[in-house]
Protein backbone atom coordinates (compact mmCIF):
# COMPACT_ATOMS: atom_id res chain seq x y z
CA UNK A 1 0.00 0.00 0.00
CA UNK A 2 1.34 3.24 -0.87
CA UNK A 3 2.29 4.93 2.44
CA UNK A 4 0.49 8.03 1.02
CA UNK A 5 -2.89 6.03 0.41
CA UNK A 6 -4.29 6.60 4.26
CA UNK A 7 -3.76 10.17 3.90
CA UNK A 8 -5.68 10.38 0.40
CA UNK A 9 -9.16 8.21 1.74
CA UNK A 10 -8.83 10.74 5.00
CA UNK A 11 -8.92 13.91 2.91
CA UNK A 12 -11.11 12.29 0.71
CA UNK A 13 -13.76 11.24 3.57
CA UNK A 14 -13.59 14.88 4.98
CA UNK A 15 -13.38 16.83 1.78
CA UNK A 16 -16.34 15.16 0.12
CA UNK A 17 -19.14 15.61 2.50
CA UNK A 18 -17.92 18.90 2.85
CA UNK A 19 -17.81 19.68 -0.63
CA UNK A 20 -21.69 18.41 -1.18
CA UNK A 21 -22.61 20.33 1.71
CA UNK A 22 -21.41 23.69 0.17
CA UNK A 23 -23.00 23.23 -3.35
CA UNK A 24 -26.13 22.14 -1.26
CA UNK A 25 -26.29 25.76 0.81
CA UNK A 26 -24.96 27.80 -2.31
CA UNK A 27 -25.00 31.41 -1.21
CA UNK A 28 -22.62 33.16 0.18
CA UNK A 29 -20.93 30.29 1.79
CA UNK A 30 -20.43 28.52 -1.15
CA UNK A 31 -18.64 31.81 -2.42
CA UNK A 32 -16.57 31.79 0.60
CA UNK A 33 -15.20 28.31 0.07
CA UNK A 34 -14.14 29.31 -3.27
CA UNK A 35 -12.55 32.06 -2.65
CA UNK A 36 -10.54 30.00 0.29
CA UNK A 37 -9.02 27.67 -2.31
CA UNK A 38 -8.73 30.70 -4.95
CA UNK A 39 -5.93 32.15 -2.76
CA UNK A 40 -4.58 29.03 -1.80
CA UNK A 41 -4.69 27.96 -5.84
CA UNK A 42 -3.25 31.93 -6.22
CA UNK A 43 -0.31 31.73 -3.57
CA UNK A 44 0.38 28.30 -5.14
CA UNK A 45 0.79 29.52 -8.81
CA UNK A 46 2.20 32.16 -7.50
CA UNK A 47 5.25 30.24 -6.03
CA UNK A 48 5.56 28.52 -9.16
CA UNK A 49 6.47 32.00 -10.55
CA UNK A 50 9.11 32.78 -7.60
CA UNK A 51 11.26 29.67 -8.42
CA UNK A 52 11.62 31.06 -11.83
CA UNK A 53 12.23 34.61 -10.65
CA UNK A 54 9.42 36.22 -11.24
CA UNK A 55 7.99 38.05 -8.35
CA UNK A 56 3.88 38.72 -8.91
CA UNK A 57 2.30 41.55 -6.96
CA UNK A 58 0.80 39.08 -4.55
CA UNK A 59 -1.41 40.86 -2.28
CA UNK A 60 -3.24 42.94 -5.26
CA UNK A 61 -3.36 39.24 -7.09
CA UNK A 62 -4.98 37.98 -3.63
CA UNK A 63 -7.30 40.79 -4.30
CA UNK A 64 -8.65 39.84 -7.36
CA UNK A 65 -8.46 36.15 -6.79
CA UNK A 66 -11.29 37.01 -4.00
CA UNK A 67 -13.00 39.04 -6.08
CA UNK A 68 -13.23 36.20 -8.83
CA UNK A 69 -15.99 34.34 -7.24
CA UNK A 70 -17.88 37.10 -5.80
CA UNK A 71 -18.09 38.74 -9.24
CA UNK A 72 -19.50 35.07 -10.72
CA UNK A 73 -22.06 35.35 -8.27
CA UNK A 74 -23.12 38.44 -8.69
CA UNK A 75 -23.11 37.08 -12.62
CA UNK A 76 -25.14 34.28 -11.63
CA UNK A 77 -28.06 37.00 -10.02
CA UNK A 78 -28.40 34.83 -7.20
CA UNK A 79 -26.47 37.13 -4.76
CA UNK A 80 -28.74 40.23 -5.01
CA UNK A 81 -25.76 42.35 -6.65
CA UNK A 82 -26.00 45.26 -9.14
CA UNK A 83 -24.08 43.79 -11.59
CA UNK A 84 -23.46 47.38 -12.95
CA UNK A 85 -20.41 47.74 -11.50
CA UNK A 86 -18.76 44.46 -12.74
CA UNK A 87 -16.94 45.65 -15.49
CA UNK A 88 -15.91 48.52 -13.64
CA UNK A 89 -14.76 46.86 -10.82
CA UNK A 90 -12.92 44.34 -13.25
CA UNK A 91 -11.30 46.53 -14.95
CA UNK A 92 -10.29 48.98 -11.65
CA UNK A 93 -8.35 45.97 -10.54
CA UNK A 94 -6.46 45.59 -13.29
CA UNK A 95 -5.05 49.14 -13.31
CA UNK A 96 -4.52 48.83 -9.61
CA UNK A 97 -1.95 45.97 -10.85
CA UNK A 98 -0.77 47.29 -13.36
CA UNK A 99 0.12 51.15 -11.05
CA UNK A 100 1.09 48.53 -8.17
CA UNK A 101 3.69 47.41 -10.96
CA UNK A 102 4.54 51.20 -11.32
CA UNK A 103 5.12 52.00 -7.78
CA UNK A 104 6.79 48.62 -6.54
CA UNK A 105 8.74 47.54 -9.77
CA UNK A 106 11.68 48.87 -11.81
CA UNK A 107 12.56 47.76 -15.70
CA UNK A 108 15.18 45.53 -14.40
CA UNK A 109 12.62 43.07 -12.24
CA UNK A 110 10.52 41.93 -14.85
CA UNK A 111 7.50 43.93 -14.82
CA UNK A 112 6.06 42.43 -17.44
CA UNK A 113 5.88 39.29 -16.51
CA UNK A 114 5.01 40.34 -12.70
CA UNK A 115 1.67 41.93 -14.49
CA UNK A 116 0.91 39.04 -16.56
CA UNK A 117 1.43 36.22 -13.40
CA UNK A 118 -0.61 38.52 -11.05
CA UNK A 119 -3.92 38.48 -13.48
CA UNK A 120 -3.12 34.94 -14.34
CA UNK A 121 -2.86 33.45 -10.81
CA UNK A 122 -6.11 35.62 -9.89
CA UNK A 123 -8.24 34.81 -13.17
CA UNK A 124 -6.79 31.38 -13.54
CA UNK A 125 -7.87 30.33 -9.69
CA UNK A 126 -10.41 32.62 -9.06
CA UNK A 127 -12.55 33.18 -11.87
CA UNK A 128 -12.73 29.45 -13.76
CA UNK A 129 -13.99 27.15 -10.72
CA UNK A 130 -16.22 29.80 -9.65
CA UNK A 131 -18.23 28.90 -13.02
CA UNK A 132 -19.49 26.25 -10.92
CA UNK A 133 -22.04 29.36 -9.05
CA UNK A 134 -23.39 29.97 -12.33
CA UNK A 135 -24.33 25.79 -12.51
CA UNK A 136 -25.33 26.23 -8.78
CA UNK A 137 -27.54 29.08 -8.98
CA UNK A 138 -28.72 28.71 -12.33
CA UNK A 139 -31.45 26.02 -11.39
CA UNK A 140 -33.75 27.57 -9.10
CA UNK A 141 -37.07 26.25 -9.94
CA UNK A 142 -36.48 23.05 -8.68
CA UNK A 143 -34.53 23.15 -5.41
CA UNK A 144 -31.83 22.73 -4.20
CA UNK A 145 -30.81 19.16 -4.38
CA UNK A 146 -31.61 19.48 -8.38
CA UNK A 147 -29.23 22.21 -8.49
CA UNK A 148 -26.71 20.23 -6.46
CA UNK A 149 -27.04 17.09 -8.36
CA UNK A 150 -26.22 19.45 -12.04
CA UNK A 151 -23.13 20.94 -10.06
CA UNK A 152 -21.75 17.40 -9.66
CA UNK A 153 -22.58 16.50 -13.45
CA UNK A 154 -19.25 17.83 -14.07
CA UNK A 155 -17.52 16.93 -11.10
CA UNK A 156 -18.69 12.95 -11.52
CA UNK A 157 -17.90 13.01 -15.45
CA UNK A 158 -14.32 13.92 -14.27
CA UNK A 159 -13.79 11.68 -11.79
CA UNK A 160 -14.60 8.97 -13.51
CA UNK A 161 -12.66 10.14 -16.68
CA UNK A 162 -9.06 10.80 -14.27
CA UNK A 163 -10.38 7.39 -12.49
CA UNK A 164 -10.15 5.50 -15.74
CA UNK A 165 -7.56 7.08 -17.38
CA UNK A 166 -5.53 6.00 -14.53
CA UNK A 167 -6.67 2.56 -14.83
CA UNK A 168 -6.42 2.53 -18.78
CA UNK A 169 -2.20 3.62 -18.35
CA UNK A 170 -1.69 1.45 -16.07
CA UNK A 171 -3.02 -1.87 -17.80
CA UNK A 172 -2.51 -0.61 -21.25
CA UNK A 173 0.49 0.88 -21.12
CA UNK A 174 1.87 2.20 -25.01
CA UNK A 175 2.63 5.43 -26.69
CA UNK A 176 3.10 8.38 -23.93
CA UNK A 177 0.53 11.14 -24.40
CA UNK A 178 2.95 14.21 -23.66
CA UNK A 179 6.45 12.67 -22.23
CA UNK A 180 8.04 16.17 -22.08
CA UNK A 181 5.38 17.19 -19.89
CA UNK A 182 3.69 14.44 -18.23
CA UNK A 183 5.77 11.03 -18.59
CA UNK A 184 3.11 9.02 -16.81
CA UNK A 185 0.19 9.52 -19.27
CA UNK A 186 -0.56 7.67 -22.42
CA UNK A 187 -2.60 7.56 -25.23
CA UNK A 188 -4.62 4.60 -23.97
CA UNK A 189 -5.23 6.00 -20.56
CA UNK A 190 -6.48 9.24 -22.57
CA UNK A 191 -8.99 7.52 -24.83
CA UNK A 192 -10.23 4.72 -21.80
CA UNK A 193 -10.89 7.96 -19.63
CA UNK A 194 -12.67 10.02 -22.54
CA UNK A 195 -14.96 6.52 -23.78
CA UNK A 196 -15.94 5.94 -19.81
CA UNK A 197 -16.89 9.76 -19.41
CA UNK A 198 -18.96 9.70 -22.54
CA UNK A 199 -20.42 6.28 -21.11
CA UNK A 200 -20.99 8.08 -17.69
CA UNK A 201 -22.66 10.83 -18.16
CA UNK A 202 -25.77 9.79 -19.63
CA UNK A 203 -25.89 7.22 -16.94
CA UNK A 204 -25.76 10.38 -14.38
CA UNK A 205 -28.58 11.72 -16.37
CA UNK A 206 -30.61 8.90 -16.18
CA UNK A 207 -29.71 8.37 -12.16
CA UNK A 208 -28.81 11.67 -10.82
CA UNK A 209 -30.73 14.39 -12.70
CA UNK A 210 -34.26 12.72 -13.84
CA UNK A 211 -35.42 11.89 -10.54
CA UNK A 212 -34.96 15.64 -10.25
CA UNK A 213 -37.10 16.71 -13.72
CA UNK A 214 -33.54 17.73 -15.27
CA UNK A 215 -34.03 15.76 -18.40
CA UNK A 216 -31.36 15.93 -21.31
CA UNK A 217 -31.10 13.65 -24.37
CA UNK A 218 -28.51 10.98 -23.77
CA UNK A 219 -26.42 11.81 -26.84
CA UNK A 220 -26.29 15.48 -25.68
CA UNK A 221 -25.35 14.17 -22.13
CA UNK A 222 -22.44 11.99 -24.33
CA UNK A 223 -21.27 15.00 -26.39
CA UNK A 224 -21.02 16.73 -22.64
CA UNK A 225 -19.21 13.44 -21.22
CA UNK A 226 -16.66 13.40 -24.17
CA UNK A 227 -15.91 17.03 -24.43
CA UNK A 228 -15.21 17.58 -20.89
CA UNK A 229 -12.92 14.51 -20.90
CA UNK A 230 -10.88 16.30 -23.33
CA UNK A 231 -10.56 19.38 -22.02
CA UNK A 232 -9.83 17.46 -18.61
CA UNK A 233 -7.37 16.28 -20.05
CA UNK A 234 -5.87 19.62 -21.55
CA UNK A 235 -6.34 21.25 -18.15
CA UNK A 236 -4.21 18.45 -16.22
CA UNK A 237 -1.46 18.51 -18.78
CA UNK A 238 -1.64 22.55 -18.30
CA UNK A 239 -0.95 22.52 -15.15
CA UNK A 240 2.11 20.05 -15.34
CA UNK A 241 3.36 21.98 -17.80
CA UNK A 242 3.73 24.76 -15.31
CA UNK A 243 5.24 22.56 -12.44
CA UNK A 244 7.65 21.00 -14.76
CA UNK A 245 8.12 24.99 -15.80
CA UNK A 246 9.18 25.15 -11.87
CA UNK A 247 10.73 21.60 -11.33
CA UNK A 248 8.24 20.38 -8.63
CA UNK A 249 6.37 17.16 -8.78
CA UNK A 250 3.31 19.08 -6.38
CA UNK A 251 2.11 22.86 -6.58
CA UNK A 252 1.61 22.54 -2.68
CA UNK A 253 0.66 20.61 0.03
CA UNK A 254 -3.13 22.29 0.61
CA UNK A 255 -4.48 18.38 0.69
CA UNK A 256 -2.16 15.79 2.54
CA UNK A 257 -1.39 12.85 -0.05
CA UNK A 258 -2.94 14.67 -2.76
CA UNK A 259 -0.42 17.46 -3.96
CA UNK A 260 -1.79 21.12 -3.86
CA UNK A 261 -5.22 23.01 -4.86
CA UNK A 262 -3.87 23.30 -8.26
CA UNK A 263 -2.93 19.53 -8.19
CA UNK A 264 -6.27 18.83 -7.19
CA UNK A 265 -8.80 21.06 -9.32
CA UNK A 266 -6.54 21.20 -12.16
CA UNK A 267 -9.19 19.82 -14.48
CA UNK A 268 -12.21 21.59 -12.88
CA UNK A 269 -10.37 24.94 -14.05
CA UNK A 270 -10.91 23.90 -18.14
CA UNK A 271 -14.17 22.03 -17.18
CA UNK A 272 -16.74 23.69 -15.15
CA UNK A 273 -16.40 27.01 -17.65
CA UNK A 274 -16.85 24.07 -20.20
CA UNK A 275 -19.68 22.36 -18.69
CA UNK A 276 -21.56 25.64 -18.01
CA UNK A 277 -21.33 26.67 -21.18
CA UNK A 278 -22.58 23.44 -22.58
CA UNK A 279 -25.57 22.94 -20.50
CA UNK A 280 -26.11 26.79 -21.44
CA UNK A 281 -26.34 25.52 -25.04
CA UNK A 282 -28.51 22.61 -24.22
CA UNK A 283 -31.17 25.42 -22.51
CA UNK A 284 -30.37 23.75 -19.00
CA UNK A 285 -29.43 26.72 -17.13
Amino acid sequence: MPSSLPRRIAVAAVAIPAVFTFVYVGGWLLVIALQCLAVLGTSEVYRLARSRDVHPLAWLGYLGAVGGPALMFAISGAGGIDTTWIGFAATGWFLAVMAGAVWQRNPNQAPLAAIAVTVFGAVYTGVLPAFLLLLRHAETTRGPWAATWLVFLPLAVTWVSDSMAMAGGMLIGGPKLSPAISPNKTWAGTVTGSIAATAAAPLYGVLALGPYGIVLAWWKLAVLGLALSIVGHVGDLAESLLKREAGVKDSGRAFPGHGGVLDRLDSLYWVLPTATALLSAYGTI
